[in-house]
């Protein structure tokens, strides 16, 4: 009976949020429920039935950032074996972000009575730290432009609060990373050992915000610029 009442709990948690329709439906629902002694299992039903594309973009969402997160400590290690440890240090801080994104799609999923799949990683593959960064830059941008404002056109409708600010911080914190790199995208041609040249001696400092995954190589002066919570949810990243 815990257990049911605490499935009921987080299921109002969801719903009071939406309208007076929906509390409507939800006190009617319990009502019944109750009575027929199936509680947990129907109010589970009833929050994914009514966060449909919510919890299929969070799915998506959650296996990409995983993804990310390991193809960036991977490249990393590749950068650090051929001696280019400060891009190593950039792309280990990319890391971080995207597992703190994959950390909170996954606990929305959790909320909402849905476990994360496991997400397969054997296919990402390594080469040399020009093609990797060249690759990287090609996924990024195309996550910027592309995937996350179709995300959240697709789950607007069903109004779950904290999914889209959840994925809005993930699509701030991919722009910062698109400038992180905007150098690399014109320097994996022909310049590129310029642009090696440039990381060697212009070594940075790296944080990541725990709650939004916001990027910096300076702490701002004040809140985090993506969720604005205060400058102590930000860590510094280590070299690798």
């Amino acid at each position: 009976m815990q257990d049911d009442l605490s499935t009921l709990l987080v299921y109002y948690h969801f719903i009071m949020g939406r309208s007076r329709a929906y509390a409507t439906l939800w006190a009617y629902s319990t009502l019944l429920l109750l009575l027929t002694g199936s509680l947990s299992l129907h109010a589970s039903e009833l929050i994914k039935h009514t966060y449909p594309e919510t919890i299929t973009v969070l799915k998506l969402l959650y296996a990409s950032e995983v993804k990310a997160g390991f193809r960036y400590k991977v490249y990393a290690q590749t950068a650090k074996q051929e001696g280019h440890d400060n891009i190593a240090h950039m792309l280990t801080a990319m890391a971080a972000s995207e597992d703190v994104h994959a950390r909170s799609f996954k606990a929305i999923l959790r909320a909402l009575g849905v476990e994360a799949e496991q997400v397969d990683i054997d296919s990402i593959k390594r080469s040399r730290t020009k093609d990797n960064l060249r690759y990287a830059t090609e996924v990024e941008l195309g996550e910027i432009d592309r995937d996350y404002p179709a995300y959240l056109k697709r789950i607007k409708v069903e109004g779950h609060s904290e999914a889209i600010k959840q994925i809005a911080y993930a699509w701030q914190a991919e722009k910062q990373h698109r400038d992180l790199i905007k150098e690399i995208e014109s320097g994996t041609g022909m310049f590129f050992s310029m642009l090696l040249s440039y990381f060697r001696s212009n070594p940075s400092h790296y944080y990541v915000n725990d709650v939004c995954g916001s990027t910096v190589t300076e702490l701002p002066d004040h809140n985090c610029p993506i969720c604005h919570n205060p400058l102590t949810t930000f860590r510094e990243i280590p070299k690798p």
